[in-house]
C-alpha cells in the first residue's frame, strides 16, 4: 500500500499499525486465489459461510480503512515541513500516479492478462482519487477539511435510500462515487470493474489528515494517548449503538439467522465494505485507533518485523500480488487437473484461477505465512535503500 514520503523522524506506531494490517491484508488475497470457494462464493454469504471462514474475511476488513486513514495522517505529517502549495501539488501528482499504477501494474498482477480485458479499480485507485481530493482540500483551512471528512463519513449512507428505491446504485457515475462492484463494459469482452467507490474513502482520508494533529511534534504524549483511547472507544461504542438501532449506517440490517445464534452474531458484525458504511468504518477504525494508543512505546523483534512492512507498504503490496499469482500458476499446473484450456475461465478476469480450483482453509493459511515470510528480506533491503538514498522517486514506490 502507498505511503507518503516519510518525515525526518518517523513515528514507529504508525508504521507498526500499517505493517500489521498489510500482513493481514495478504491473507485475504491468498484466500481469493487459493481457497476452494474463493472464486465461486463469498465468505460473507450467511447461507454458506462458516465461522472460521467468516472470521478469516472479517479480520481483513481492518486493512483498507486503516491504510486510507493513515495515508491522510502521513499527508498531515508531510505538511509539517512543506508549504501548503507544495503539499497540494505533491498529493495531486501522487494521486494521479497511484491511479495509473492501479490500472497498469496492479491490474496486471491480479489478472495476469497482458491484453487488459478488464481494468480493476481497487484500493490503490481509491487512495489515489482520495489523495487528489485531499490535495485540493489542503489549500483550505483545517476546519474545512474536518467538516468535509465528517460530512462524508457520517452522512454518505443517506445515499442508501435512493439506492434501495432504485434496487441498487444506478449508472456509471453513481457507482464511481458510491457504488458496489459495478462493471462498465467497453464493448465486446473489455470493461472496467469498479470495486471501490471513491467518495466515502475520500472522507476517511480527510479525517486521517485531521487526525495527524495528534502526532504533531508539539503534542504531549500523554494527551495523545488519552485522545486515542477516547476516539477509538467512542467509535467502537458508536458501532454498537448504530447496529443496535439497526436503521442507519449500513445498507443491510443485521437479522436473526435460522442457522443458529453464532450466525446471528456473524450477521451483526457483517458490515458493508463496498462502499464502506459508517457502521463498517466505526467497527474497523475504532479498534485500529485504540491499538495506536498502546503500541507507541513498544519496541522488540516482533514489532520490528511488522514495522519493516509498514515502512514500505506499496512495495509489499505490488510484490505480494505477483508472488501470489505466480504461486497460483504453479499450483494450477501442478494439480494435474487443469490444462491450458482452463487458463481463462468464462466470466472471470483472473487467468489461471478456475472456479473449481483451490484448497481448504488451512492450506490458505500456510501459503499466506510463506508469502509474508518470503517477501520480508526484499522489504528489509528496500527499506534500507529507501532510508539511505532519499531519491525523489522513492516517494512514489
Amino acid at each position: 500500500m502507498p505511503e507518503l514520503t516519510a518525515p525526518r523522524q518517523r513515528i514507529q506506531s504508525i508504521d507498526l499499525l500499517r505493517g500489521i494490517v498489510i500482513v493481514i491484508m495478504a491473507l485475504d488475497h491468498v484466500r481469493d486465489f487459493f481457497h476452494i470457494q474463493g472464486a465461486s462464493d463469498v465468505p460473507t454469504n450467511l447461507a454458506t459461510t462458516t465461522p472460521v471462514l467468516f472470521l478469516t474475511r472479517w479480520i481483513t476488513h481492518f486493512c483498507a480503512p486503516t491504510f486510507v486513514f493513515l495515508a491522510g495522517t502521513s499527508a498531515f505529517l508531510q505538511g509539517m515541513r512543506k508549504p501548503k502549495k507544495e503539499l497540494s501539488l505533491f498529493l495531486i501528482k501522487r494521486g494521479l500516479w497511484l491511479v495509473l499504477m492501479e490500472f497498469v501494474i496492479v491490474t496486471l498482477g491480479i489478472t495476469f492478462d497482458p491484453a487488459y480485458h478488464v481494468f480493476i479499480m481497487q484500493v490503490i485507485w481509491a487512495i489515489g482519487a482520495s489523495m487528489i481530493i485531499l490535495g485540493l482540500l489542503v489549500r483550505f483551512p483545517y476546519p474545512v477539511i474536518l467538516i468535509y471528512g465528517l460530512l462524508v463519513v457520517f452522512f454518505h449512507n443517506l445515499a442508501d435510500v435512493p439506492e434501495k428505491m432504485n434496487n441498487g446504485p444506478s449508472g456509471f457515475w453513481w457507482n464511481l462515487v458510491h457504488g458496489n462492484f459495478y462493471f462498465q463494459s467497453f464493448g465486446g469482452n473489455r470493461g472496467l470493474l469498479i470495486a471501490y467507490a471513491f467518495l466515502p474513502w475520500s472522507g476517511v482520508m480527510a479525517l486521517g489528515y485531521c487526525f495527524g494533529k495528534l502526532f504533531h511534534r508539539d503534542t504531549d504524549a500523554l494527551f495523545r494517548k488519552k485522545a486515542l483511547v477516547y476516539i477509538g472507544s467512542s467509535l467502537i461504542f458508536l458501532f454498537f449503538i448504530l447496529r443496535g438501532f439497526n436503521n442507519y449506517g449500513d445498507p443491510v440490517p443485521w437479522a436473526e439467522q435460522s442457522r443458529g445464534s453464532i450466525y446471528t452474531i456473524i450477521s451483526f458484525f457483517n458490515a458493508n465494505k463496498y462502499p464502506p458504511s459508517l457502521v463498517y468504518l466505526c467497527m474497523t477504525l475504532g479498534p485500529a485507533i485504540l491499538l495506536l494508543a498502546f503500541i507507541e512505546n513498544i519496541k522488540n523483534s516482533i514489532t520490528g518485523f511488522f514495522v519493516t512492512y509498514g515502512r514500505v507498504p506499496f512495495f509489499f503490496y505490488i510484490l505480494h500480488f505477483y508472488l501470489i499469482h505466480i504461486l497460483c500458476v504453479i499450483a494450477f499446473f501442478a494439480s494435474g487437473k487443469h490444462g491450458v484450456d482452463n487458463i481463462v475461465s468464462p466470466g472471470s478476469p483472473f487467468l489461471f484461477r478456475p472456479l473449481d480450483f483451490g484448497y481448504s482453509l488451512w492450506v490458505v493459511y500456510l501459503i499466506w505465512i510463506a508469502v509474508v515470510l518470503s517477501l520480508y528480506p526484499l522489504c528489509k533491503k528496500y527499506d534500507r535503500f529507501k532510508s539511505s538514498q532519499q531519491k525523489w522517486w522513492t516517494s512514489y514506490l
